[in-house]
């Protein structure tokens, strides 16, 4: 299962480093050199959590990173999972007259 958030979509993605040496000119220096480029991969902090939904009465397990979870705190979980699709619409209990 790759490493993706279930809610954000949030995956790993891929930057560099750059090496650089030299003392900078501010400090009396010559200036930073650029000595070489790496290839590196920035991994999303994804967790699996067992969220309870009080409008179900159920939990739900997902993959989430830490700033959906962060989402799912602020807005609540019923409004979160469901703009993400990961549950279905609950119909409302009809009135008996």
């Amino acid at each position: 299962m790759s490493r993706t958030c279930q809610v954000s979509g949030r995956g790993t993605r891929v930057g560099g480093n750059i090496a650089r040496r030299g003392l900078p000119k501010s400090k009396g220096g010559v200036g930073l050199r650029t000595t070489g480029h790496t290839k590196r991969k920035y991994k999303v902090n994804v967790q699996k959590k067992r969220i309870w939904v009080p409008e179900m009465g159920d939990f739900v397990t997902v993959r989430l990173s830490t700033k959906a979870i962060r989402t799912i705190d602020k807005n609540g979980a019923y409004p979160t999972l469901l703009k993400a699709g990961l549950i279905k619409r609950i119909k409302p209990a009809r009135k008996e007259d």
